[in-house]
């Protein structure tokens, strides 16, 4: 404007000025005769001077916006001239008269949502909304300052909805749906996929790619939202996503372009959940939780749209509900008290389906039933997450078994359940791996290939599983440092082509229980594992089993393993008032060496025998010690059946051995020589061309 006393400049007109009024009441009050199209007023607050609702706002006479109380106000009620907000991007609900939660604060929501210029909305009280919003909106960021967020009196969801959410961003499919039936197979961890007409596709587009179902209703190996990256020639596309399953000819693949919302973040809000109880609803059963019941965040086809410090009690759908995502991050988030457990769907902290590269951090769920749900989703990481109160059976960390593949779980605690829906959707998943995990209850026995656990816990809770399972499917199955009470290895399915290894772990087995479950086929190697209190436990796969260094420790009066597999290694280790008992319901072979030690009794007298089964045997013993507690105890016992029993510098000490006439006639064979026997009795048939039982050091 110049120096006092100098002359205004030559832009400045006498109809220049700047009003200042106390209220919004008082700018109704302003003459419109004062008013240019260059008349600002400064406006101290909404109700009073100073309450955080004043703004500054210009005069456009040519504007015709509609009048909404905040952003654009129309005090003469006049066909064209408004009062426009002049800010830099940022909206608050107190510029609407909003300022706790006697006042709905949803035709606000809507208004600064709705506006392109304001990039940013901050509440600065409680909030109460009885609407539930769907936006298209990108580039938005809602903060509600940690404040409380009321939902009492919200509008009626709609039936399994749980996209009825306080804030659903959702983007928008466009055009039709490009089928195309593959006539190549399209591998594992490929991102080159073959379409039908490589023109319809444009590089920086987002697409949804599904194939058709297997034999569950909702069994597909791809379901995600991809971003096209390249045309590589006429009938092939890149897209930004190594795909996890192999799809082969004859599959048909589905593509539906989307323009997807995205940079549309909410932060900061305690929210209260609100659950009518009004008695039955026509179709919904005892009461109509599901109809009344509000969360406050869904998201679908969204990209790079971040969840931040949600603080939610009672919600009935998921806190966080995401489909079709990718690039995205929810942290610190809680969830306490959902009103139910039990429902399908209902009572999560957050799920994702059909989404890519995620990221939940630093969250926590109390009295829940998921934590996290991550369904057909890949790529995704879940740290530092804490799930309680599961006693009713909420699982805080699971997937639905819809192919999910390429998940982290790194340092969480609460029960986890993996592939676990149901054959709808296909009870498979790929490369998941879990480290520094604690949970009272482990499964994850469906159709897992190549799981990875590193230092998961399982501490027996009497509240919910006494038995502290730890349940595993041996198809690439890898474990080091493990815990549990009872470890479970089911088989489900053989896809891998890694090994089976159960590494540094320790059990503390519960008697009876079966260790290795009847359709394991697949070998199985413990390496450095111990297994305390065994008394009975059965090995009833045919799979081979390998104990290498591992630690086996029983009771005198327990009963042995009892193993069904059709080999048993045993190279080096320990065996402790326990001992192995070979089924022989099929031919197996038992081998034991490298330097393994046999000490103590059981219940059977025997630390190596076989039952009453038809399978041949055979029985190799080469450089391991056996002692036995006393002489009624049998180092190796083997008195029916067919067998083939070889061994070969193996030492004995007390005890005796029990290899009788009814356990090597007809085609058996017997070759024990090169041993050393201390004070051992010995019960063996007379030497013959099938049998020889010289040269051995007797003491």
């Amino acid at each position: 404007m110049g120096q006092p006393g100098s002359s205004p400049p030559d832009h400045v007109t006498p109809e220049d000025r700047i009003l200042a009024v106390d209220t919004v009441a008082a700018l109704n009050a302003v003459h419109p005769a004062l008013l240019t199209a260059r008349t600002m007023v400064r406006v101290a607050g909404y109700h009073t001077p100073g309450d955080g609702g004043g703004t500054l706002l210009r005069w456009d006479p040519a504007s015709t916006a509609a009048g909404n109380g905040g952003t654009v106000h129309n005090p003469y009620r006049r066909p064209v001239g408004r009062w426009l907000v002049v800010h830099a991007g940022v909206g608050d609900f107190r510029m609407f008269g909003v300022f706790g939660r006697d006042t709905p604060a949803d035709d606000a929501l809507d208004a600064m949502v709705g506006d392109p210029s304001i990039q940013r909305v901050e509440a600065h009280t409680d909030l109460r909304f009885v609407k539930r919003h769907t936006f298209g909106r990108s580039d938005i960021e809602l903060d509600f300052g940690g404040h409380t967020v009321h939902t009492d009196g919200i509008e009626r969801n709609t039936h399994d909805n749980p996209f009825g959410a306080v804030l659903y961003f959702r983007g928008t499919p466009t055009g039709a749906p490009v089928v195309h039936t593959l006539t190549e197979t399209v591998p594992e961890l490929s991102d080159v996929f073959q379409v039908p007409d490589a023109k319809q596709f444009a590089v920086g587009q987002w697409w949804t790619a599904t194939s058709n179902p297997l034999t569950g209703a909702d069994e597909r190996e791809l379901q995600k939202m991809v971003q096209v990256t390249q045309i590589v020639d006429a009938t092939h596309i890149r897209v930004g996503y190594l795909n996890g399953w192999q799809l082969d000819p004859g599959r048909t693949v589905t593509w539906q372009r989307v323009e997807p919302v995205r940079r549309a973040h909410v932060r900061n809000m305690v929210f209260l959940g609100f659950v009518a109880f009004t008695g039955e609803y026509p179709g919904s059963g005892p009461d109509d939780r599901e109809y009344s019941g509000s969360h406050p965040v869904a998201y679908e086809y969204a990209v790079r749209c971040d969840v931040e410090g949600i603080h939610a009690t009672g919600t009935w759908w998921p806190v966080i509900m995401r489909r079709w995502c990718t690039h995205f991050t929810t942290a610190n988030c809680t969830l306490k008290n959902p009103p139910t457990v039990m429902y399908g769907g209902a009572g999560y902290l957050t799920q994702q389906i059909y989404c890519l590269y995620g990221h939940v951090v630093d969250c926590r769920s109390s009295n829940a039933r998921h934590l996290n749900d991550l369904t057909a989703s890949a790529y995704c990481t879940v740290e530092n997450c804490h799930g309680d109160g599961d006693d009713a059976g909420g699982n805080p960390f699971t997937t639905h078994g819809q192919y999910e593949h390429d998940l982290v779980f790194t340092g969480n605690s609460g029960l986890m359940d993996i592939a676990n829906s149901g054959g709808q959707w296909g009870i498979s998943a790929k490369r998941i791996t879990i480290r520094r995990h604690v949970c009272s209850w482990f499964v994850a026995g469906t159709k897992i290939t190549d799981l990875t656990l590193e230092d998961v816990r399982v501490i027996a809770r009497s509240t919910f599983d006494p038995a502290g399972t730890l349940q595993v499917n041996a198809d690439g199955i890898q474990m080091r440092g493990c815990s549990a009470r009872t470890l479970s290895i089911a088989q489900r399915s053989a896809r891998s082509r890694r090994p089976n290894i159960i590494a540094d772990c320790e059990f503390d087995q519960p008697a009876g229980t079966v260790i290795h479950q009847t359709p394991v086929s697949n070998p199985v190697h413990f390496v450095r594992t111990t297994f305390r209190g065994l008394d009975g436990a059965i090995l009833r796969g045919a799979g081979p089993v390998r104990f290498t260094d591992c630690v086996l420790t029983g009771s005198p009066g327990a009963a042995p393993l009892q193993i069904g597999a059709a080999e048993v290694v045993v190279h080096g280790g320990a065996l402790t008032d326990t001992g192995i008992e070979l089924s022989a319901v099929r031919d197996q072979r038992l081998v034991v060496g490298g330097g393994a030690t046999v000490t103590g009794t059981n219940a059977r007298g025997a630390l190596l025998s076989r039952a009453a089964g038809t399978g041949q045997v055979r029985i190799e013993l080469g450089d391991y010690r056996s002692t036995a507690a006393g002489a009624a105890t049998a180092h190796v016992r083997v008195d029916t059946g067919v067998n083939r029993y070889r061994a070969v510098g193996a030492r004995f000490a007390g005890g005796r051995l029990v290899l009788s006439e009814a356990g090597f006639g007809g085609t058996s064979t017997l070759l024990h020589t090169g041993c050393v026997e201390d004070g051992v009795g010995r019960e063996l048939p007379a030497d013959s061309a099938r049998i020889v039982t010289t040269d051995n050091l007797t003491v």
